[in-house]
């Protein structure tokens, strides 16, 4: 089975907020990372083109690999844009719309702390600039924690307000967290998104299920020897892999905590494991 990288990030900064740090590398770093990329061998392709493959369309090149950015910072657009422009490289970047800074305004429409976010003028001039625009919901809530017209909300609003500023289709979607489950993804498919991100801390491969694309988390802490061995497609689990018992625990513990009114959105060490 032939291992693909999905990479993802979050923030590219010298300066994050305290609380996004230990998700955060440095624009240096993110420079240096995408060299291994390259001196691996390795070739990034649009998600789109991944999906495809997963799909039954045309298989990927050997070595293909996949970029992606989660939440929507605004030093996406001012930091990692240009490095990527630069580059001529292809990456994907999923929006959660409650957090998008309107005009002259904050984001409040989210659970995400406070951050520098994009606007909405500015995911449209990324989206015109060729940058793939994907949903990561409304709110940013685990989805396995909600249910109903909540989760109908979550998915179907965020793919609607992103269609609605770009003027086309919006059909890729990532979990926040990473969370998902049987019903979320059913949700996910009837909203009519073609794919969904998950995390999995695993490579891709042409086997996966393209409603739960397995990623790497890119961290402040992730070591160059481990970055540079998964450039080599190596050092990482394969999707597709059971669920295991450890990720069915902590969903139950995160929807009792969301029943009790204290829900959680994942500490550093647990967040993105399913």
């Amino acid at each position: 089975m032939s291992a693909i990288p999905v990479f993802l990030y979050h923030s590219v900064s010298d300066d994050p907020p305290s609380w996004l740090a230990p998700y955060t590398v440095t624009p240096r770093v993110f420079r240096e990372q995408l060299d291994l990329i390259k001196d691996s061998g390795l070739s990034l392709v649009p998600l789109r083109r991944l999906v495809a493959a997963l799909r039954g369309g045309p298989p990927l090149p050997p070595g293909a690999a996949v970029l992606t950015f989660d939440d929507g910072y605004a030093d996406f657009y001012w930091t990692v844009a240009p490095i990527l422009s630069d580059e001529g490289l292809p990456a994907t970047l999923y929006i959660t719309t409650g957090a998008v800074h309107p005009p002259g305004g904050q984001g409040t429409g989210s659970l995400l702390p406070p951050a520098p976010m994009l606007n909405w003028r500015q995911i449209g001039n990324l989206d015109a600039l060729g940058v793939e625009i994907g949903a990561h919901s409304r709110t940013h809530v685990p989805m396995d924690t909600v249910y109903g017209r909540r989760l109908t909300d979550e998915i179907a609003s965020c793919k609607t307000a992103l269609e609605d500023i770009l003027g086309h289709e919006v059909a890729s979607f990532a979990y926040p967290h990473g969370y998902s489950g049987a019903e979320v993804r059913r949700k996910v498919a009837q909203a009519g998104y073609t794919s969904a991100a998950a995390v999995g801390n695993a490579f891709s491969s042409p086997a996966d299920d393209p409603l739960r694309i397995s990623r790497l988390m890119v961290r402040a802490d992730t070591p160059p020897q481990v970055f540079d061995d998964w450039t080599k497609r190596q050092g990482a689990p394969t999707a597709p892999f059971q669920e295991s018992a450890a990720t069915r625990v902590w969903r139950a513990y995160r929807r009792l905590r969301a029943a009790l009114g204290s829900p959680v959105g994942g500490s550093p060490r647990t967040r993105g494991q399913e």
